[in-house]
């Protein structure tokens, strides 16, 4: 292609605000010049706009998506042998689902290399929990990780910093002109690393409710559409999940007690929804790896947890990336909090609503997350919930433990909880865990 002088910026900008699709090159000279400084922000902001309001054709947003992943490190995980698989969450309360499901994989045989990132806001990070293991490194360099993978077919670490900068400098830009809630841009955001991490088969995890990024099941289902596309068409075989996060996944909030709930859905003992979700993101990457059926996938991923295969292998991740796996044996030791404080019901009733992402800012206000990306995390802080929407609940039974290093913290969290919960008279409906399955052929509501 050209040096790209013959492309000028204005002309993009008209051309995506008059509704048309940009092409390969164009894309290229924009991506380029956002990341290199050539072109101001206020054209970069205008062109996000235009996006924000005509949307992209998928063709057009894998061209965005694959030139934003090239705008960084593309990793390479030929070296690996057989199909790696990744798995990716948009994020929400409790969900802890990458910590089980990687060993879970790895156990059945399927090589799973993961960048997982940290939490902000009310959204928990993976590395955050795996960082509460005494001595567990997150950042390993690629020789080591690509020998761990193919040693014991597992590796969790941290996102790469110079992964898709593109997405850093864009979402920067959305976040302060008001394109952030732009289903394509989201999706580009979140394929870009994805598409640059290197994995052969990408599912994806996409929250939908109160405590979720998507606050609609329309709205989750057509990002879930738009990321799958934006996979299949650059190669990858790639499928989503659109999963309820109108209540907390599992019972534990927080770090360190994330990290023992992952240890009770290992050794068969987990809540009834974080094992059920765990179960089938785990079967789906087996199946998209070639492994089976979707029935005989499930079968396996049941075997390595009843006998013990699963567990096992976190315990060897755990070891292999530097962390003392003797708290695995010893969680009381491992979540005891300095304050541990039982929240109880002040009326009698059906709790019939979670405001899940307030459930989420009461537990970082305990000091489980960051307000802001310097925050020191609290690695035993959090909330264990002991009644969940549908439960019956009177009044003084206890509604949730909070756990935290300081006794000042725990009013303030406690009345955010309380704004949290609704009630009812009646024994609310039962919503469903998984609310639609997205690939390539398509949307199969459930």
């Amino acid at each position: 292609m050209p040096d790209g002088m013959h492309f000028r910026m204005v002309d993009i900008i008209r051309k995506k605000r008059d509704g048309a699709s940009l092409n390969r090159e164009e894309i290229k000279y924009f991506i380029d010049g956002c990341v290199n400084g050539s072109i101001p922000n206020y054209q970069t902001s205008a062109l996000l706009m235009a996006i924000y309001f005509q949307g992209m054709a998928d063709r057009e947003l894998a061209d965005f998506t694959l030139a934003m992943a090239h705008s960084g490190v593309m990793i390479d995980l030929s070296q690996i042998q057989g199909i790696k698989v990744d798995k990716h969450s948009t994020g929400g309360v409790g969900d802890k689902t990458t910590m089980a499901v990687a060993p879970i994989v790895a156990a059945c045989g399927v090589k799973i290399a993961k960048m997982s990132g940290r939490g902000l806001g009310h959204t928990g990070g993976t590395v955050d929990k795996l960082e509460s293991i005494p001595g567990y490194r997150t950042v390993l360099d690629k020789e080591s990780f690509f020998k761990q993978v193919n040693e014991i077919g597992v590796s969790v670490i941290g996102q790469s910093s110079n992964l898709a900068p593109a997405d850093k400098k864009l979402y920067a830009l959305r976040d302060v002109t008001g394109s952030v809630p732009s289903i394509p841009l989201i999706a580009s955001s979140i394929m870009s690393k994805k598409l640059a991490a290197g994995a052969d088969c990408i599912l994806l995890d996409v929250k939908c409710g109160s405590g979720a990024f998507m606050k609609s099941e329309t709205d989750a289902i057509a990002l879930a559409q738009k990321m799958v596309a934006i996979g299949e068409h650059n190669g990858k075989r790639t499928m989503a999940y659109v999963t309820n996060m109108s209540t907390p996944l599992g019972q534990n909030i927080g770090n360190a007690l994330e990290v023992r709930e992952v240890v009770d859905v290992l050794n068969g003992r987990g809540p009834e929804d974080l094992t059920q979700e765990c179960e089938e993101l785990s079967a789906t990457l087996l199946m998209m790896a070639g492994k089976g059926t979707m029935s005989e996938c499930i079968d396996m991923v049941r075997n390595s947890i009843r006998d013990g295969r699963a567990m096992n292998k976190f315990r060897e991740m755990v070891k292999a990336q530097g962390g003392d796996a003797s708290v695995l044996d010893n969680l009381d030791d491992f979540t005891r909090s300095a304050v541990c404080y039982e929240v109880k019901a002040i009326r009698t009733g059906y709790i019939s609503y979670m405001d899940t992402e307030a459930i989420g800012v009461a537990s970082t206000m305990l000091g489980a997350g960051r307000e802001t990306l310097d925050s020191v995390i609290d690695p035993k802080a959090g909330i264990r919930l002991c009644k969940k929407t549908g439960d019956r609940v009177n009044k003084d039974d206890i509604l949730a433990v909070f756990y935290t290093a300081n006794e000042d913290l725990l009013s303030p969290a406690i009345e955010r909880y309380y704004g949290a919960l609704s009630y009812s008279q009646q024994k609310p409906e039962s919503s469903k865990l998984v609310y639609a399955i997205v690939d390539s052929n398509g949307v199969r509501k459930l």
